[in-house]
């Protein structure tokens, strides 16, 4: 084993506590990569490393095609890590956070159309156990906003009778309203909940074997659900999550609002994440701007009055600048 290894897996062990699989292995994946770097770089220990190093390694991995996004992601990974090299008394600084930050694409997922969206969830089902549960995991991610970590980590005890408390990125917690909807079908999954759980298991929604519901089961579970309801797009949760966003968007026109519902820490990522179509836009600038509300006559005679005055003008003098 590399002399470079024991540190790495401290801090993955200690992400598994905050931060989903998926997160976790991606940083794993980072640091290894890393290693790697250093291996044909000759640097045996941790405290070798600067910012000289970092820079060479980040400029190899995208000369070699590696995407913005997983650049941004392997250098978070680096300074995060670096923190605890810093802890451990391995670096007197971290020479991460002194790198620029890959500028990000901005692209914007696309939401469901509500009508189409409606439908579907009120496509009827039969009745089962896990018709009962698929039903309310989809309202509850619709109604709420929810990421996939936080619909698959949200226990029993979390939901209250109209709003429930989860545990977003960085382990940050909020808690997001739950709509009528969502209410009632998770009523309906309580019911039959004992059925699949046992009593001692504190997830909210369970497998067939009693366990919480991973994050690979939530996702083929709702892409299949979209293909026997009709749906003509791919389902997934972040387009659930999208969709309210971008529904409640275009209802509200309150970007606050939404930003504090779905977490995010800057106004700038909600911009990005959430929509308004033009037609809201226009409506907005139709009633809010002092030049865009005339009525026609009045812009009618405002016209006239401005070319009579052009006309006069072209037998005046023209004065100076």
């Amino acid at each position: 084993m590399s002399t470079l290894q024991p540190l790495v897996d401290t801090f993955v062990e200690r992400l598994r506590h905050r931060h989903s699989p998926a997160t976790v292995d991606a940083y794993r994946r980072d640091l290894t990569a890393l290693m790697a770097f250093m291996d044909r770089e000759a640097l045996t220990s941790w405290d070798a490393l600067d910012i000289h190093h970092l820079r060479r390694f980040l400029g190899r991995e995208r000369t070699r095609g590696l995407a913005a996004r997983s650049l941004a992601r392997r250098q978070a990974a680096i300074r995060r890590f670096c923190d605890l090299l810093i802890e451990q008394g391995l670096l007197g600084h971290n020479p991460a956070r002194l790198l620029d930050t890959p500028k990000m694409p901005r692209h914007l997922p696309r939401p469901v159309d509500v009508d189409v969206l409606g439908q579907f969830l009120d496509t009827p089902h039969d009745g089962s156990p896990l018709s009962l549960r698929d039903q309310a995991m989809l309202e509850l991610c619709y109604s709420s906003g929810l990421r996939l970590a936080e619909l698959a980590g949200i226990d029993l005890s979390d939901i209250d009778t109209q709003r429930a408390r989860v545990r977003g990125k960085g382990d940050k917690p909020r808690q997001v309203p739950i709509g009528r909807r969502a209410a009632a079908a998770l009523a309906e999954w309580f019911k039959v909940r004992g059925l699949l759980a046992g009593p001692q298991e504190p997830a909210l929604f369970v497998s067939t074997r009693g366990q919480r519901l991973g994050h690979r089961a939530i996702q083929l579970r709702m892409a299949q659900l979209g293909r026997e309801r009709g749906l003509p797009e791919h389902l997934h949760p972040h387009r659930l999550r999208h969709s309210f966003a971008s529904h409640l968007l275009e209802s509200s026109q309150d970007l606050r609002a939404v930003q504090e519902l779905l977490g995010h820490a800057h106004l700038s990522t909600t911009q990005v994440y959430t929509r308004l179509d033009w037609q809201h836009l226009a409506d907005t600038f139709d009633r809010a701007h002092p030049r865009a509300h005339r009525k026609p006559d009045a812009d009618r005679y405002s016209s006239s009055r401005e070319a009579s005055s052009f006309r006069t003008s072209d037998h005046q003098d023209t004065p100076h600048d």
